[in-house]
């Protein structure tokens, strides 16, 4: 357990995937959540070959159950979180004027009410340590929403209003919440190459209290 433990929440391709090889390249522990189990062992036997240990964890960042059920389980057989990347997004394409109420909701409980979970559940053992980081990939939307898309603008927007609050509330007592607002489509060789970003996130761990910033913008 000497080794510090980032729990990614919403293991894919693109982003997290570049992050979990980033910090695995550092020498952390990965517990790897999302809902595709099949995906999730892919992962694992892919990281684990290079000598990283990787836990997995299946739940449903829009179920307030599964995700509790998963950070306990992170928690019994990993340890404390040293650092949390919230990465899952959900989208629909629907305006203003034609998205369902329902839909809004369910989007709503992926995009920040998934994130504030994480964020309560592992925060505790950072207070009690002083010291922690809680990331956050964000998007362009949140700035500029474009109407095709409106559960993703405001998800987003919630998003890096959460972050912001967070922020506020946890950098005194040592602990780093910040997001990567990403502007642009995440594709490798270009300005939003996933690599690349990871290492925004990894500037980002490696900034000490009293220069924490609370946004990187790509």
């Amino acid at each position: 357990m000497d080794k510090k433990l980032i729990t990614i929440v919403g293991m894919g391709p693109g982003v997290s995937n570049s992050v979990a090889k980033r910090f695995a390249k550092e020498n952390f522990r990965l517990a790897l959540i999302a809902r595709n189990e099949e995906r999730l062992n892919d992962y694992k036997k892919e990281l684990e070959s290079s000598g990283t240990e990787v836990g997995v964890f299946k739940a449903d960042a829009g179920s307030e159950e599964s995700l509790i059920s998963a950070f306990e389980n992170v928690k019994s057989s990993m340890g404390n979180t040293d650092v949390l990347h919230y990465n899952v997004f959900s989208m629909r394409q629907a305006t203003s004027i034609t998205l369902k109420y329902g839909d809004c909701i369910y989007d709503f409980s992926v995009n920040v009410a998934g994130a504030l979970l994480a964020s309560q559940l592992v925060i505790p053992s950072m207070l009690e340590k002083k010291e922690g980081c809680i990331f956050f990939t964000g998007g362009g939307f949140a700035i500029e929403p474009m109407p095709a898309y409106t559960t993703l603008g405001i998800g987003k927007a919630g998003l890096r209003n959460l972050c912001f609050s967070l922020y506020q509330e946890l950098k005194s007592k040592g602990i780093h919440a910040a997001t990567v607002t990403i502007k642009g489509f995440v594709k490798p060789g270009t300005k939003w190459d996933p690599d690349a970003i990871a290492e925004e996130f990894w500037k980002l761990y490696l900034q000490k209290p009293g220069e924490f910033e609370r946004e990187i913008i790509i």
